[in-house]
């Protein structure tokens, strides 16, 4: 388990005009956020802004169906910034998410390991000036589960622990790090860092279980017959009852 800084690298991927759009808007979003959260407003300006994006929202739910927006299933070879589109940890697509940027690498013994870069806004912040410790905590998590994914080693978290070494601050570039470490029957180790200039700030070590796709599946339709709104695509549905009948599963 080093503790080497990562090196910056990235992979070509295809895009689409759905993905820029979506990026464009969460960005203009996570702008508006770190700015009404940090930084004073005269009041005025707030009730302007206020009515401008009241009148936004209510434009795009008249136009947008009541349904689940398909969501992708990814797979080891998936380019890391389309693992998880719209997750609310690392989805570039989702406001909520830190403007996180991923990529792949070579690990020393040539299995993909995750890399990345990230810069905290005001809305990220816990203790003056410091990152929120449980934001690092979650973009562990989400880091180590895509190091897991691209290792061809897909699972679920089952335990997730967290070294905070130094204090990690806010609007400073930080560099990411993520290797799946081995398995072991079900279990899957892995382990995650997050530097500031070579040096960590901290680190996590997660235990992951393997879910055979039928128990997903079981998972996925008891939560979305609970739910009082759309929450999950047929698509993925279909996706996840191939998986779970595909004989190299058992």
């Amino acid at each position: 388990m080093s503790d080497a800084a990562p090196t910056a690298g990235a992979s070509a991927f295809d895009r689409s005009s759905s993905d820029d759009a979506l990026e464009r808007l969460a960005d203009a979003i996570r702008r508006i956020t770190s700015i009404s959260i940090g930084r004073p407003i005269p009041d005025r300006e707030i009730d302007a802004a206020t009515g401008v994006l009241e009148g936004v929202a209510s434009r795009l739910e008249s136009a947008a169906p009541l349904e689940k927006r398909p969501r992708r299933q990814p797979t080891p070879t998936t380019d890391p910034r389309q693992l998880f589109p719209t997750s609310p940890i690392i989805g570039r697509s989702n406001p909520l998410a830190p403007p996180a940027r991923f990529w792949a690498a070579p690990g020393e013994d040539g299995t993909p390991e995750l890399r990345g870069s990230v810069t905290f806004g005001y809305q990220y912040e816990g203790p003056p000036t410091c990152v929120h410790g449980g934001v690092i905590a979650e973009l562990f998590d989400e880091m180590l589960g895509s190091a897991n994914i691209i290792a061809n080693h897909p699972a679920m978290t089952g335990t997730l622990t967290i070294r905070y070494r130094r204090v990690t601050p806010l609007h400073v570039p930080l560099d990411l790090a993520a290797r799946c470490t081995g398995t072991e029957r079900r279990k899957v180790f892995t382990w995650g860092g997050l530097y500031l200039n070579g040096e960590l700030t901290a680190e996590a070590e997660g235990i992951f279980i393997a879910t055979h796709p039928g128990l997903m599946l079981d998972i996925v339709t008891a939560n979305a017959e609970q739910a009082g709104v759309p929450v999950i695509d047929e698509g993925f549905i279909e996706l996840v009852g191939e998986a779970a009948s595909d004989p190299s599963h058992e």
